[in-house]
């Protein structure tokens, strides 16, 4: 095949993403990689209903961000992500963990809360890098967040940003969850369910100890997911569709 040449893959690219990944890429091929992994991941998830799915054998991985701050769309960054998988109501040992280089000042209370330091910070990987790692160990499987609207803007906004794309994974939510099983109750942050649910709590603000403690509240959920006579994806959806899912 005839090489485009320097102007024909420049549009190639831009075609692919935008402008701005378009011009990064052809200064740092390895972005393009990044980029490009990360496309396809978005494009094959977009193929999966996964609806039929039983909810005993439901491969997920529990998920959780620490950013500089709560808005995404204002300056603020990821800094760091946590996962782990859950198959059922088994907690698995496979984790991922990366901090994240927000390119710019962690604001000492976040640097309080989380512990992640600007050093740490500036050390740690780019953005595209920790969400290549991160998507690589997801692949196709369901997310599962609790409080994710947050998460869900800090990644679609990390998405955007370096690969011109939005997250389609399936994402449930436990905070939702909690809603639904639990109507009557006030509260259904996380420190509440954990409580309710009697999970040890570990370390909290800590992105892979948080994904942890909220792997194991999913866990105990499908107990009552399960009395309720819910037993596939789809059902628990339309049962959460109320709460905003």
């Amino acid at each position: 095949m005839k090489d485009p040449g320097p102007a024909g893959r420049m549009w190639q690219l831009y075609k692919m993403g935008g402008l701005t990944p378009a011009i990064t890429s052809m200064f740092d091929s390895r972005n393009a990689q990044q980029m490009a992994f990360i496309r396809s991941v978005m494009k094959e998830q977009r193929k999966n209903s996964l609806y039929d799915v039983q909810l005993d054998t439901l491969e997920a991985v529990v998920f959780d961000l620490e950013t500089t701050g709560f808005s995404p769309y204002n300056g603020d960054e990821i800094l760091s992500i946590g996962a782990i998988l859950v198959k059922g109501d088994q907690v698995c040992e496979e984790t991922f963990y990366t901090l994240v280089n927000p390119k710019r000042q962690v604001p000492d209370e976040i640097v309080a809360l989380t512990g992640i330091t600007n050093e740490m910070a500036g050390r740690a990987p780019d953005l595209i890098d920790g969400l290549k790692g991160f998507l690589e160990f997801v692949s196709n499987r369901v997310l599962i967040a609790h409080g994710s609207g947050h998460d869900k803007h800090f990644l679609n906004s990390a998405l955007w940003k370096t690969s011109k794309v939005n997250l389609s994974h399936r994402l449930l939510d436990t905070m939702m969850i909690g809603m639904w099983l639990h109507p009557k109750r006030s509260h259904f942050d996380l420190d509440s369910m954990l409580n309710l649910y009697d999970v040890e709590v570990l370390h909290r603000h800590h992105a892979l100890e948080d994904s942890i403690m909220t792997a194991h509240l999913w866990a105990k959920m499908l107990k009552d997911i399960a009395a309720k006579e819910i037993t596939n994806l789809g059902d628990l959806y339309a049962h959460l569709s109320h709460y905003g899912t």
